[in-house]
């Protein structure tokens, strides 16, 4: 994906100079990206980039007046209104559009970076001062890994880059690939690499010449949890004046910017209160292959409201003649962090770039303000690992015990975001430049004040009153469209029933897709002939892997699966893996996430590690 990759060091240049190109060489992923280099010697900095063209980030580094300030800078920033004309009043040389005011920021703030408003990382060299900082936004979610070698600190935006210079820390840490296995993600910033780390959120490491002087960061939770609570009737006057007030900001910029609606409620916020000009916002929805999905239905009411275009973009037969090549490309452009079901992921977001660069989502809204916890330990199937490995499975059930311990919106912000939502917010990252209004500083500090803020909620109904009175307010229009979920309809005889209809068909499609029970699958499977899983496939979800493994993908999963380099693998056992094969392919099993996950660890030591 786009960012920085590089080396503070004081060996010579000779040394340097070759390693930095190579780790720039390992990001170029797309012919639209652009890259480049910057080298100061004397102060042990060698950095590199990659951006997509014309993007926010593009056009690196920027430099001060007397060119004794350098920043490289990659991701998304969204400053007060009128920040750049303040720094223009001030003497500063600063454009129209884009980043070069960010740079006059440090001259100007001394606690830089912390008021900025975004996920981004970058590398500022302060040639007075003679140091260098390396930063990362609060959340962590324009991520950085690193390595501390002797000879110098290796930084990258990819893990590949640090790998491609440094070959012998190609080994998988077993706590990492524990906790992925359990939890989907790896937690505390460790990764799946020994010796490779993830800088925590908010961080502003300080180093002298090349030599790492001060790990500080400038952000620390206990500052919005410290707030005192506000009132039901205060909070939502707050909320709303902190969305209202915030949300043009992230249809600024020179790129094109298209609306990706869902069915739900965060994206219905956006629409009620940004009411673009007819026909100047293009929208679209994912779509599946069996029917229009909730999704498709409701979004496409939403556009028409809102005198839009919308076009649903579907993960179909294209896709799946080609799930090896998206499968293989998901796992290596992600380092492996988000597991091969989210390949059609990688594949609608192409298509989205095509309509424009800019994907504005709401990403994010259910879980900070509803604090909806969007992942949990789960067990793999018995006989499935070898019981060395299986410890680590059950450490990390232990470990996410203990960090779920806090705040519930630090959970959320701090933890769940930067670890479990990363990889696939980096995954959409590669093809265009996704954006959300619900990780805005203002927003999110707002929500610790919420009543009840501290306590993690378990269903999409709690909570959801504010949501639906800022829809109304924004545009009582859109109030009366029912979400996928059939949440926000009138409470008439006849809505009642749609809405218990709807999460029926909601339940029962999860029941028929990956959550379908062993017992059920026995059941099912006696009904084949019947393909009862047409009646509830696609009415809530755009891909079916169950179904799609055990029949249209069923080569590919036997080719990887029992192909002797994974039956090999040392965490493995044999006859569990040959189990969860021929009980899936043959229809009276259901192991869709453990083939998901083995297919992803596979692909990891082909792609990494072997």
């Amino acid at each position: 994906m786009p960012g920085i990759v590089g080396l503070l060091t004081k060996m010579p240049r000779g040394w340097a100079e070759p390693q930095l190109l190579r780790m720039v060489e390992t990001l170029r992923h797309q012919s639209c990206y652009e890259t480049g280099t910057w080298i100061d010697e004397s102060l042990g900095v060698y950095e590199g980039w990659a951006a997509r063209k014309n993007s926010f980030s593009d056009g690196m580094p920027l430099r001060n007046e007397l060119g004794d300030l350098v920043l490289v800078f990659s991701g998304e920033e969204f400053p007060e209104p009128g920040t750049a004309r303040r720094l223009r009043e001030r003497g500063h040389a600063v454009e129209t559009e884009g980043p070069s005011y960010l740079v006059h920021l440090y001259e100007e703030d001394t606690a830089f970076p912390s008021g900025l408003n975004g996920q981004f990382h970058g590398l500022l060299a302060d040639r007075t001062r003679g140091i260098a900082v390396l930063f990362n936004d609060r959340y962590g979610m324009h991520r950085i890994y690193y390595h501390e070698a002797k000879e110098a600190l290796y930084f990258a935006a990819e893990a590949k880059a640090i790998l491609a210079v440094l070959p012998e820390l190609r080994k998988a840490d077993a706590r990492g690939l524990g906790e992925f296995v359990a939890c989907g993600c790896v937690l505390e910033n460790r990764t799946l690499f020994e010796g490779i780390h993830v800088l925590p959120p908010a961080s502003a490491w300080v180093f002298r010449r090349g030599s790492i002087e001060r790990k500080s960061t400038y952000f620390q939770p206990l500052e919005w949890e410290n707030q005192a609570p506000l009132s039901p009737e205060s909070y939502y006057q707050e909320l709303r004046e902190v969305f209202t007030r915030n949300l043009p900001r992230y249809f600024q910029g020179r790129e094109r910017i298209g609306m990706s609606l869902t069915g739900g409620l965060d994206t219905r916020m956006i629409m009620a209160w940004h009411k673009p000009a007819p026909g100047s916002l293009p929208c679209y929805t994912f779509g599946g292959m069996f029917r229009d999905c909730q999704d498709v239905i409701i979004a496409r009411k939403v556009a028409k409201l809102s005198g839009q275009s919308h076009a649903v973009i579907q993960a179909g037969k294209d896709f799946l003649s080609r799930f090896p090549l998206y499968a293989e490309r998901t796992v290596y452009l992600t380092d492996a962090c988000v597991d091969v079901s989210r390949s059609p992921v990688l594949y609608t977001n192409e298509r989205a770039a095509e309509i424009a660069s800019v994907r504005m989502t709401g990403n994010y809204g259910s879980e900070v303000l509803r604090r909806l916890p969007a992942f949990k330990p789960e067990e793999p199937p018995p006989g499935l690992f070898r019981p060395e490995f299986l410890s680590h499975v059950q450490a990390a059930r232990k470990t996410y015990a203990r960090v779920i311990q806090t705040h519930a919106v630090s959970f959320i912000a701090f933890r769940q975001v930067p670890w479990h939502h990363w990889g696939l917010h980096a995954l959409e990252q590669t093809q265009l430049s996704p954006r959300s209004p619900f990780l805005d500083n203002d927003l999110v500090r707002t929500a610790f004040r919420a009543p009840g803020s501290s306590i993690l909620r378990s269903g999409i109904f709690e909570d959801d009153d504010d949501c639906l009175r800022l829809i109304a307010e924004g545009d009582a229009t859109f109030r009366e469209i029912r979400t996928d979920r059939g949440l926000g309809a009138s409470r008439s005889p006849s809505a009642v029933i749609s809405r218990l209809l709807l999460e029926f068909t909601f339940k029962a499609e999860y029941a028929y897709d990956y959550g379908m029970p062993q017992w059920v699958a026995q059941v099912d499977h006696l009904f084949s002939p019947f393909h009862l899983e047409r009646l509830f496939l696609g009415r809530h979800k755009y891909y079916h892997f169950r179904v799609w493994y055990r029949d249209v993908l069923s080569e590919y999963v036997r080719e990887m699966l029992l192909d002797r380099r994974t039956l090999s693998r040392p965490y493995l056992e044999r006859t569990g893996v040959e189990a969860i094969v021929h009980g899936h392919l043959k229809g009276n099993r259901n192991y869709t996430t453990s083939i998901h996950k083995v297919l992803t660890l596979e692909l990891l030591h082909r792609l990494f590690l072997d």
